[in-house]
C-alpha cells in the first residue's frame, strides 16, 4: 500500500514503464522517469533516488504490495527490467490484506454521512465499493449498476473537478448537438452534477458573464487559462439551484403548479417514486400535483410515460405536451 501520495506516483510511474515494451527501463531510467512525473504533480524539481527505485521495486514484487513478477533480462553491461506477464498491472492486481483494511475503515468512516441531508448519494456508492472489492465477503458480484463507461466526456471528470477545487479558469471547445460547429469560450467552473447518466459542469460564462452549464459528453477539448478566477456569486448555492427543476436545465420561467392525472396502473409506482420533491398525492382523485419550472427535461419525463398520464394544469404545459404528441402522431400514421 502507498504510504503517501509520493509513493502511489512512483508506483504507478514504474507499472507504466515495465509494461512499455516499445523501450528498455533500468533503474537509472525508472528513476528519471519517477522524477519527471513527481516534478510535473508537484510543480516543483523532486529528485528520485536509484536506492528508492530499488525499495520500491522490492515492494511491488513482495505479497504485501502488488505480488509482480519482475524479469531482469541483462542487454549487454545494462539490465533492464520488464513484467513477465505483459498483461500485468498494479491496477488491475487484488487490493492486499493491507489496503483491504484501510478500505474498510474508510467505508465504515463514510458510512456515518448516510441519511444526512445531501448525502443520500453515500448509500448507492459506498454498496458499490463494497461489491466491487469484495468487501462483503462474497467471491462474486452480487449487485448492477446502472452506468455508461463508453460515454464520451468522462475522462474531462478529474480535470473539471480539479479546476473546481483549484480555482481554475478553463478554455472550452465545445460542440452541442445543435450545432454545426464548435464554438470556444473561457470558463470558470463551479459545480459538477450527474443526471440521466450524463454529466454537467456548471459555472460563468465568458465573456458572455452568465452562469451556464455544459455536458462534458459536447466538450471536445479543454485548456488551462492564465485569467484570474472569479469566484461563485455569493447568492449562488447549488445546493438549492435545482430545487424548482427537473434535471439540470433552470430556466426562467415562473414555478408552475402541475396537475397531473395518473392511470390506476401507474398511480402506486409514482406515489412510491415521486416525479418531483414537490409531488403531493391525492389518491382518490389519483391525481399528482408538483411544483417546477417548465424545461425540457420535465416534458422528456412526462412524455416517457405515454399514455399513463394526463397533464390537466396549467394550459401552458398541456400545450408542450399537444404539440410534442401531435408530432409523433405523424411518423406512426
Amino acid at each position: 500500500m502507498a504510504k503517501n501520495k509520493g509513493a502511489a506516483v512512483r508506483y504507478r510511474t514504474i507499472d507504466r514503464c515495465l509494461r512499455d515494451t516499445r523501450r528498455k527501463y533500468g533503474v537509472k531510467e525508472l528513476s528519471q522517469a519517477c522524477a519527471r512525473e513527481l516534478t510535473t504533480v508537484y510543480s516543483t524539481p523532486i529528485a528520485v533516488s536509484i536506492r528508492q527505485i530499488y525499495t520500491d521495486l522490492n515492494y511491488i514484487e513482495s505479497l504485501e504490495g502488488f505480488g509482480a513478477d519482475i524479469q531482469r533480462i541483462r542487454d549487454g553491461k545494462k539490465v533492464y527490467m520488464r513484467y513477465a506477464d505483459p498483461e500485468f498491472s498494479i491496477e488491475r492486481s487484488p487490493l492486499n490484506n493491507e489496503e483491504t483494511d484501510q478500505l474498510r475503515e474508510t467505508i465504515q468512516m463514510l458510512n456515518r454521512f448516510k441519511g444526512m441531508p445531501h448525502f443520500e448519494w453515500m448509500e448507492e456508492t459506498l454498496s458499490r465499493l463494497e461489491d466491487s472489492f469484495r468487501l462483503t465477503g462474497s467471491k462474486e458480484s452480487v449487485i448492477a449498476f446502472e452506468q455508461n463507461t463508453d460515454m464520451k466526456g468522462l475522462e474531462y471528470i478529474k480535470q473539471m473537478f480539479n479546476a473546481i477545487v483549484t480555482k481554475s479558469v478553463l478554455n472550452l471547445r465545445y460542440k452541442s448537438f445543435q450545432s454545426y460547429k464548435p464554438a470556444e469560450c473561457e470558463f470558470h467552473p463551479y459545480f459538477l452534477k450527474q443526471y440521466d447518466s450524463r454529466w454537467f459542469v456548471f459555472g460563468l460564462k465568458m465573456p458572455q458573464n452568465e452562469i451556464s452549464n455544459f455536458a462534458l459528453d459536447c466538450i471536445e477539448s479543454i485548456s488551462q487559462s492564465i485569467m484570474p478566477y472569479i469566484a461563485q456569486p455569493a447568492n449562488l448555492n447549488f445546493n438549492n439551484y435545482f430545487d424548482d427543476v427537473v434535471g439540470v436545465t433552470v430556466t426562467k420561467e415562473p414555478v408552475r403548479h402541475i396537475v397531473i392525472r395518473v392511470s390506476g396502473e401507474r398511480y402506486p409506482y409514482i406515489k412510491n417514486k415521486p416525479l418531483h420533491h414537490t409531488q403531493h398525492n391525492y389518491d382518490r382523485e389519483m391525481k399528482i400535483t408538483i411544483d417546477v419550472r417548465p424545461n425540457k427535461e420535465l416534458i422528456t419525463m412526462l412524455l416517457s410515460l405515454g399514455s399513463q398520464i394526463e397533464v390537466l394544469e396549467p394550459q401552458e404545459v398541456r400545450d408542450m405536451m399537444r404539440e410534442h404528441v401531435r408530432t409523433m402522431n405523424r411518423f406512426y400514421k
